[in-house]
């Protein structure tokens, strides 16, 4: 059955969760040791972790989890069309016009002016599709992947591709759904046997928010939300050599606002705060991600006691239990304890080739929402839910 169209999986009107997956191509280890030429190519892998910080600053979709591989990278992203909704049309004039300048950097050094914002801001049709596409995963993934792929082929001296294709998608409907693919997620290192545990995943959410929790801050990647002044601009361009303005502006993507943040503060918060409807958009204040809004009904300390439990059981042990307090939760969520180990470290069997992700009955009523009778994987994945 051939994978339906991505606006049949997620579109940017609505609040949704999906998984993306990122491949290089034909898997080749281009953000890791090459095996063949041994060329060590892993610092790529900071490229991309500080992209993904970057564009969550200015683009209404919350980074959940995430795991940054040798040849691939997983997110769990959400998009956030009410959080756009609050934003001023100047708002969304300037944090498009960062991503998007729509000039040569030779000439202008891709900064927007103040000129450059109202003229957008007034163009109220272009502004409706920016603002559209500011709430879009796939805006979000194209922004990612073109500029690695341009600074690999620059580095390497080549052309052609560096990604294998489009990114694959898979559509998370519930929260049980949810909690198994952030396991998934973060663990990736672990399955991989990069890593013996949790605290070793570098390059995955649940080791920021780890490094996070310890106070462990980082310069912040996020873009500088104010444009400079139009005459500030001209005067720069005609009285600076062109030389000094690539060196600012070089010095400046290091970090745009000369902040340190913690190394989790661009993600979403895990948790969802009690007693907050669900109506309200959150909207961050602080310009490192878009909203202060968590994802799971679960704290950060039982997260990471039922992730360092779940790395423990690579190997399959039979009278392995869950800690109690943590079953309780998984059965809260309609998940079946004992297969909790087998859902998490065999995910590709059961939704490796689904387009979407969670219990039975909400990818039925999903897949009735898009015409479909079911889902693949909707079977198979049953077992592990109660």
């Amino acid at each position: 059955m051939p994978r339906p169209p991505r606006i049949e999986q997620f579109s940017a009107d609505e609040v949704c969760v999906v998984h993306c997956v990122q491949r290089c191509i034909r898997r080749a280890w281009l953000a890791g040791v090459d095996p063949v030429s041994g060329v060590d190519y892993s610092f790529r892998k900071e490229w991309i972790r500080r992209r993904m910080e970057a564009l969550a600053s200015v683009f209404a979709v919350d980074v959940l989890s995430y795991a940054i591989m040798s040849n691939h990278i997983h997110q769990i992203l959400r998009n956030r069309p009410d959080v756009c909704a609050h934003w001023s049309d100047e708002e969304v004039a300037i944090r498009w016009l960062r991503v998007f300048p729509g000039r040569r950097m030779e000439e202008h050094l891709a900064e927007p002016t103040e000129n450059d914002v109202k003229t957008l801001a007034r163009d109220k049709e272009r502004l409706a599709e920016v603002r559209r596409r500011l709430s879009d995963v796939s805006w979000f993934m194209r922004a990612l992947s073109e500029p690695i792929a341009r600074m690999a082929n620059k580095q390497d001296e080549c052309t052609g591709h560096f990604w294998e294709g489009r990114f694959k998608a898979q559509r998370i409907v519930d929260e049980a759904g949810l909690l198994a693919c952030s396991m998934y997620v973060d663990l990736n290192p672990v399955r991989a046997a990069i890593t013996g545990g949790p605290e070793g995943c570098q390059f995955t959410s649940a080791h920021d928010r780890a490094e996070g929790e310890k106070g462990a801050k980082v310069d912040s990647a996020a873009f500088d939300l104010k444009p400079i002044p139009t005459e500030e601009a001209g005067r720069r361009v005609r009285e600076t050599p062109v030389e000094k303005l690539r060196d600012e502006h070089k010095a400046k993507r290091r970090n745009p606002t000369g902040r340190r943040i913690l190394r989790d503060a661009w993600l979403s918060p895990l948790t969802l705060k009690p007693n907050v409807l669900s109506a309200d958009a959150e909207v961050h204040a602080e310009g490192v991600r878009s909203s202060d809004r968590g994802f799971l009904n679960l704290s950060w300390k039982d997260y990471w006691s039922l992730l360092c439990w779940t790395a423990d059981q690579a190997i399959e042990v039979a009278e392995a239990k869950v800690p109690e307090a943590l079953a309780k939760r998984l059965s809260q969520l309609g998940i079946d304890v004992s297969m909790w180990r087998d859902l998490v470290w065999n995910w590709q069997p059961y939704f490796g080739k689904s387009v979407c992700v969670g219990r039975p009955e909400s990818m039925k009523q999903h897949a009735e929402q898009t015409g479909r009778h079911h889902y693949r994987g909707q079977a198979s994945g049953a077992a592990c839910f109660a």
